[in-house]
């Protein structure tokens, strides 16, 4: 009977990047300790891991309500925040768990630094992601976002300014981004500023797509990342299918002694795609 078995592999480059592990273990301890955490966003973004951290006691709450609370303490996520909200907090006496990624730190430093020196900025990133409303908070909100070149095309630019990218991006769209600015005739600056624990992922991914007959991606609906990386396995290998929980497995589409590679973004948890794993090697 064994070779009618589905073949399963999970890709062991997949998984949490630092950012979100740090975030997850500073959240964890403190659930440990005092039952409860309050979370400003999903701390990240996948639905299965915030429902196991829930669970837990993690109250995710928005920026409105934060206005609303008082002496209690809050987690900021990976993504980062803009300056407004270190100021609510400090106004409403909350203490600031600051799970911000280095990464995105230093890039929000990098802008603020420009901004400080009066150049015009534009930001290549996902309008009202988490992570862009915090590096846009950096310039007032005066830097101009696009997520696609074609926004450009009728916008007021200034002749010269300095690019800038969300940290999850593909380097490739940036490096053509940049290319295309250079082409119209525009000054440009431009920072590299995207994750290369993210990058690199864009790079292997190729590598292990092609090993098997099908991969399963896994990822949550609103994952950014999650979005890029999937469309790197389906390139790759067309025989790629995006699924955010196991219960969205479809039997139908394997047949017996199929190879299978699990893969996923930088927000799905280990865990997540171990229970991906046990389903398949069910059927």
């Amino acid at each position: 009977m064994g070779e009618y078995n589905l073949k399963v592999t999970i890709d062991q480059d997949s998984g949490f990047c630092f950012g979100v592990v740090f975030a997850i273990d500073m959240a964890e301890e403190i659930l440990e300790q005092d039952g409860y955490l309050y979370c400003l966003g999903d701390i990240v973004h996948n639905d299965e891991e915030v429902a196991r951290l829930k669970a837990k006691g993690l109250r995710i709450i928005d920026h409105s309500q934060l206005h609303d609370l008082h002496n209690e303490k809050v987690l900021i996520r990976a993504h980062g925040e803009a300056p407004e909200t270190y100021k609510t907090a400090l106004e409403n006496n909350i203490t600031l768990i600051d799970a911000s990624c280095p990464v995105v730190l230093k890039l929000q430093n990098r802008i603020k630094t420009s901004f400080d020196n009066k150049e015009q900025i534009l930001i290549f990133g996902k309008h009202g992601h988490a992570e862009v409303i915090g590096l846009q908070g950096q310039t007032n909100n005066e830097a101009l976002v696009f997520q696609d070149i074609a926004e450009l095309d009728n916008a007021e630019l200034p002749d010269r300014f300095t690019l800038y990218s969300q940290t999850t991006k593909s380097t490739d769209k940036f490096y053509a981004i940049k290319e295309e600015l250079l082409n119209r005739g525009y000054e440009v600056k431009a920072n590299d500023t995207i994750c290369r624990q993210v990058s690199n992922r864009d790079k292997d991914l190729p590598e292990f797509a092609v090993k098997f007959n099908k991969v399963v991606f896994v990822s949550g609906k609103k994952s950014s990342n999650g979005k890029v990386l999937f469309e790197v396995c389906k390139r790759h290998n067309p025989d790629t299918y995006f699924i955010s929980s196991v219960e969205e497995l479809d039997k139908a589409l394997f047949a017996p002694g199929d190879t299978v590679g699990i893969a996923g973004a930088t927000s799905t948890p280990m865990w997540l795609m171990q229970d991906v794993k046990n389903a398949l090697e069910a059927f």
